[in-house]
């Protein structure tokens, strides 16, 4: 029997526009609230079905076990829910840094989730499929309901949002930054007022663990000053990653031509929907 063909599905970046820690819970995870908008810079994924039961990473990351691995455990996990009796192989081009707070782990389980759903002919609803995700990530609802959203709780509830899509220059200074330590930390803000409302003001908000951040990681401290020069710049998520924001792609450019040496970077448009729910649909056209 003749193996399908591998199909490529995008697993984009996101960005948090703002975070707010506005709580603990007995559990012991943070409840937050924050935007994120997705932006154009992604990894790709190259996924088959396979009549054998395994699920076949081709392409192991680096200093990740496989059982560590989010894209591993998104298959195993989905093949135990739904009891489906075919394998997956997967390999990945990994483009987005590890450890910058662009969700890249986080997005490779939701495409895999998104991707299987189809491709084992699973059936799942969005919801049922960003349930699963929930207990691999905070973020991975996000990526498998695919549109800018408010989030709340520990990311789980989404209120679709379309904050304008700028051009954005990401950059990540030489380090990585653990999320669990910085959301472990007790310096970490944990008691910032809700918003009240969803019309959300950018100037108004700020990243809770930003300052936390600069005062440990002085690589990040530089360049989020540099930044700041140039244009409104604030770190994503638990960092190392800080986006700054142009309106136009060659303003974003030039000053990515600026940079200081040993600063890896992008720049990459705001977007409101993955191009991985484009995937999706074409690839049911095609079935």
């Amino acid at each position: 029997m003749t193996q399908p063909q591998f199909t490529q599905f995008s697993s984009p970046a996101k960005l948090n526009l703002f975070l707010h820690i506005v709580g603990q819970r007995e559990d012991g995870y943070h409840e937050l609230e924050t935007l994120f908008q997705f932006v154009d810079h992604k990894d790709i994924l190259e996924i088959r079905a396979i009549s054998s039961p395994e699920i076949k990473l081709l392409t192991p990351i680096e200093g990740v076990a496989e059982q560590n691995n989010l894209i591993y455990k998104a298959a195993k996990i989905l093949k135990e829910k739904t009891n489906s009796q075919l394998g997956a192989e997967i390999k990945i081009n990994k483009i987005l840094p590890m450890g910058g707070g662009l969700g890249g782990g986080s997005s490779n389980a939701a495409t895999v989730l998104m991707a299987l759903n189809e491709l084992w002919q699973c059936q799942l609803s969005l919801n049922e499929l960003a349930k699963i995700g929930l207990g691999l990530g905070a973020d991975v609802p996000i990526f498998i309901h695919g549109h800018s959203a408010f989030a709340q709780g520990v990311g789980e509830k989404l209120t679709p949002q379309s904050p304008t899509e700028y051009w954005y220059l990401v950059s990540k200074p030489n380090c990585s930054i653990s999320t669990a330590d910085v959301f472990k930390d007790k310096g970490l803000p944990r008691n910032t007022s809700r918003l009240n409302t969803t019309k959300i003001e950018l100037k108004d908000t700020h990243n809770d663990c930003q300052t936390l951040v600069i005062k440990n990681y002085p690589k990040v401290a530089k360049l989020l000053s540099w930044l700041l020069e140039y244009a409104p710049s604030r770190m994503t998520g638990t960092g190392a990653c800080i986006f700054s924001q142009f309106n136009s792609k060659a303003e974003a450019l030039l000053i990515q031509s600026k940079l200081p040496s040993k600063v890896e970077s992008f720049v990459a448009k705001g977007v409101n929907q993955s191009p991985l729910l484009a995937e999706l649909e074409a690839l049911r056209e095609k079935t």
